[in-house]
């Protein structure tokens, strides 16, 4: 995975909500951190083109996230912070067929590559569940599956362990863990954070600190002190 900013920012209304920035991503695991309204979540949304530059532009693997949105959502999927809001159908095979189907694939090809996905996770049995039924940590696998299902390059969550409670978190954050695709995560979990190979840190719109994580949350802890 090659994703490169070059001086991008954000700006909804006149608030600068990011800052312009250039870097590039390339590690396996990055984490992102920082306080509420940090800039986090926009910084994570340029990388698959839900949100779009204002300034400057970001590419992934080559495509343009602002002129080539089709492409670059191909390569990198993205499960929200309230799965209930990415699973549009009740039943949950049905839905991640949906999206599928929304993405080309034959029908034929639909229910193979909808079982493998939950297969992955170790929850084909939630197959003809319905989401209202579902726990907290199911509704984040189910919405985890409905993305891996497309086979993108790379999956951003955003905040994918909260509101868990110590079982389904710790269910939630294996799955992470055996994810073979690149991975993005925006948390408040620094634990999780702790075990990946970079974070960036984010506060008032800017990027303040890249590296290491254990450096990185360090600098997070003093900041809040």
């Amino acid at each position: 995975m090659d994703i490169e900013f070059h001086e991008a920012g954000v700006s909804f209304e006149g608030r600068q909500a990011l800052h312009p920035v250039s870097l590039a991503l390339r590690e396996h695991r990055i984490g992102i951190i920082g306080l509420n309204g940090s800039g986090k979540t926009t910084f994570a949304r340029l990388i698959n083109g839900l949100t779009k530059p204002t300034t400057g532009h970001v590419r992934v693997n080559g495509h343009d996230t602002a002129t080539e949105t089709q492409a670059v959502m191909a390569e990198a999927g993205f499960v929200f912070q309230v799965p209930q809001n990415q699973i549009i159908l009740p039943i949950l095979k049905d839905d991640i067929a949906l999206g599928l189907k929304a993405r080309g694939t034959l029908k034929a090809d639909c229910e193979a590559k909808t079982f493998a996905a939950l297969s992955r996770l170790g929850i084909e049995h939630l197959a003809h569940r319905r989401a209202h039924e579902l726990s907290g940590g199911e509704l984040q696998l189910a919405a985890l599956a409905a993305v891996l299902a497309t086979e993108p390059s790379l999956v951003i969550l955003d905040e994918p362990t909260n509101q868990l409670d110590l079982k389904n978190r710790a269910i939630v954050t294996n799955a992470i863990a055996s994810l073979k695709e690149n991975v993005i995560v925006i948390s408040h979990d620094l634990d999780l954070i702790a075990g990946f190979d970079r974070a960036l840190l984010f506060g008032e719109g800017r990027l303040i600190e890249d590296g290491q994580p254990a450096t990185v949350i360090d600098r997070y802890r003093t900041l809040n002190l």
